[in-house]
């Protein structure tokens, strides 16, 4: 039910369900284990939140993203592992809120903002990081109007960044054999929640759901602020 509840809430408003998940999963995980079942689920989740909206996803946005995915795995999972990202989610935070508030701010980075550069830092700084897919959720939201591409692309980006963390999952395999019911349950309820959030979000309206979205992110970088500042 927990894994159900929490990917509804990803499907209607595209995020925050991971979130909500992570913080309950102590209560009854091994520490060792929360996670790459934490992760498996969320792969779950977010690739049948696309699978439920395939129609609305922006495919020519992918190879962008898809590319600098790949590069951001390597390059930040293989070089920079070594160095501090304390500070990283205070970034992430300032930039959503600027581009989503500020409009000089978010009309000067712009000319710097793609989709390779975003998959770059979604993709690469998930692997040592909390919390990056809002990074590609706020970009999408300024270049897209409808709910619905929002979402099933954003969608799209997260499944990506969760199979790059498949390799760290791998390692851990014995461990994780010992929970596959647990894991079977969660992914089914996962997937279950994504179609019926899915049938919600169609019904609402757009330009509620798009509001929602950015007050929610906006909450989401507050967070994160207030957490690296503490």
């Amino acid at each position: 039910m927990l894994a159900l509840a929490t990917s509804m809430v990803a499907a209607v408003v595209g995020f925050g369900g991971g979130m909500l998940l992570i913080s309950f999963l102590p209560s009854f995980l091994a520490p060792s284990l929360i996670i790459p079942i934490h992760g498996l689920v969320q792969l779950a989740s977010n690739s049948s939140r696309m699978l439920f909206s395939l129609n609305k996803v922006r495919w020519e946005l992918l190879p962008g993203f898809l590319v600098g995915s790949v590069l951001g795995a390597v390059v930040i999972g293989y070089g920079l592992s070594h160095i501090s990202m304390e500070y990283v989610p205070l970034a992430i935070g300032l930039y959503i809120l600027l581009n989503l508030w500020s409009k000089h701010f978010s009309s000067a980075i712009s000319k710097y903002e793609s989709f390779y550069l975003i998959g770059f830092l979604q993709t690469g700084l998930g692997l040592v990081v909390g919390a990056t897919g809002p990074l590609g959720l706020s970009v999408l939201t300024k270049k897209l109007a409808c709910k619905d591409e929002i979402i099933a692309t954003s969608s799209l980006f997260m499944t990506i960044s969760h199979f790059a963390k498949i390799p760290v999952y791998l390692v851990i395999t014995t461990s994780l054999l010992s929970e596959l019911s647990v894991i079977g349950f969660m992914v089914a309820g996962a997937v279950i929640g994504s179609y019926l959030g899915t049938k919600l979000r169609l019904k609402a309206k757009n330009e509620l759901v798009v509001k929602v979205i950015k007050v929610l992110l906006s909450l989401l970088a507050v967070r994160m602020i207030v957490g690296v500042a503490l």
